[in-house]
């Protein structure tokens, strides 16, 4: 089929398409609740916590159900991005939590603070404890501003050093992106070395100040360069290309293998270390000759900016590191994140544990999308063990990642967990190893509302 498609067929197909997901998640669950009575904790009320809490409210005749979390606002954190490149205004991407906490559902305004698996317990700032007899583990992650020094979350914008994971510094971002392309000079971006909430957005907002300066005239005046931690700028194979091709075809430097250590904003300066693996020899006293062996090289230096952008590195909060079911040992021990089977997302000790979103020790990217479809195989998994049974639904580590790749296209990765392609109906009548204007008007026009009006009341 032709990759050509009207946009007005593509949103009928779409909409037909939302009508049979929710038809599929909702009505079935009206004739389906199951009478178990259990005492449910929910710690989190973001994307994961409210969702799940929605969809148990359809599976449970007599809900018990208490969500613990200090938010005055429910953000639609990938909205951020939009924010930061003058797409949403900023009152777009938020609704009072009030209004998405589900109604049936007990809200605890605090902050947990210490969680006891054995006991069954967590404790607020406040100083109250709550029990449960099953808990959702879903506080989401923690951005650890003090691990780049020379800045933090107060002093952002000092030295026209930016963020976008922080909903006053994307407006901030957007401020300074315009100066700095009216100015011109040498913008920086980079990303950060430990998992991170949505890994394409530092990229997005690369390619989208390259664009400006496009639409401004002004691309001649500005030097644009990109700062990559891992080996690669993607690693998913059907997409990785295309985005190659469009960094080179755009004149954006790019550099891998690269970390963020500090920042110098009096002088404009990041510093930054080249993480390398490299093959030297050494004299092997046993064997008594020299020996070839890999070791690791820091290489620290200094780049100077007039425009950066940075991202802090994360992980998961201290209350969850500190109450011993996190990973520990592997890639996702050092940072906490939380021990699930990667198929079922109960923990790997506590079967009566489930954790999901962000804070889910699990080899796939931290997205909303992700969290979408975690959210059927954990809601019926952890009734399946409410009812003594063993888990009956398996996560494939599906994630997308709308990547905006300029204004009016976007890169929509859609991939598993062995960074197999995996995409969803209508984009698979397109070819989407190449940005799309029609994945543009999912992530404009449709992914904001499916936030708020589907997934936080349990429908998709």
């Amino acid at each position: 089929m032709s990759d050509t498609i009207n946009r007005r067929k593509f949103l009928k197909v779409a909409a037909g398409g939302l009508v049979v997901a929710g038809a599929g998640v909702g009505a079935g669950y009206y004739f389906s609740k199951e009478n178990i009575k259990s005492k449910i904790l929910i710690i989190g009320g973001g994307a994961a916590g409210c969702s799940f809490a929605a969809r148990l409210l359809h599976r449970l005749k007599n809900p018990d159900i208490t969500l613990i979390d200090p938010s005055d606002r429910q953000y639609y954190q990938p909205g951020f991005t939009f924010i930061a490149s003058g797409v949403f205004q900023p009152d777009e991407v938020w609704k009072p939590q009030s209004e998405c906490i589900p109604k049936g559902v007990k809200w605890v305004k605090d902050k947990v603070v210490a969680l006891d698996p054995v006991k069954q317990t967590a404790r607020t700032a406040g100083g109250e404890s709550y029990s449960y007899d099953f808990l959702v583990l879903t506080p989401g992650l923690q951005l650890n501003w003090n691990k780049v020094e020379g800045i933090s979350l107060d002093t952002l914008g000092a030295g026209n050093a930016h963020s976008i994971y922080d909903f006053v510094g994307a407006q901030k971002t957007w401020a300074a992106i315009q100066e700095f392309v009216k100015k011109g000079g040498r913008g920086v971006f980079t990303d950060t070395y430990t998992k991170l909430k949505c890994g394409g957005a530092p990229k997005k907002i690369c390619m989208l100040t390259e664009h400006w300066a496009r639409k401004q005239g002004a691309r001649d005046n500005v030097k644009i360069d990109y700062f990559c931690s891992s080996d690669a700028l993607y690693n998913v194979p059907l997409y990785t290309p295309r985005f190659l091709e469009i960094y080179k075809e755009r004149n954006i430097g790019l550099e891998v293998k690269t970390r963020v250590k500090g920042v110098d904003t009096l002088k404009k300066q990041v510093h930054l270390e080249k993480h390398e693996t490299k093959k030297v020899k050494e004299f092997d006293e046993a064997l008594g000759k020299e020996v070839e062996v890999e070791k690791k090289i820091i290489t620290p230096f200094v780049e100077d900016y007039d425009f950066l952008s940075f991202v802090p590195p994360q992980s998961a909060p201290d209350f969850v590191r500190e109450s011993g079911l996190s990973w520990t040992e592997g890639s996702l021990a050092k940072d906490a994140w939380v021990m699930v089977d990667k198929d079922t997302l109960i923990h790997k000790t506590y079967p009566n544990i489930v954790s999901l979103g962000d804070v889910a020790g699990i080899p796939t990217s931290k997205t909303s999308s992700a969290i979408r479809k975690q959210l059927p195989v954990a809601v019926q998994n952890m009734i399946d063990v409410m009812k003594g049974k063993e888990p009956s639904k398996k996560y494939n580590g599906y994630a997308c990642c709308p990547i905006v790749t300029d204004y009016g296209h976007v890169l929509l990765a859609e991939f598993d967990y062995n960074k197999d392609a995996d995409i969803t109906f209508p984009f698979s009548l397109l070819d989407m190893s190449k940005e799309q204007y029609l994945a543009w008007v999912l992530k404009h026009d449709f992914l904001k509302p499916m936030f708020f009006y589907g997934m936080l009341n349990g429908w998709m």
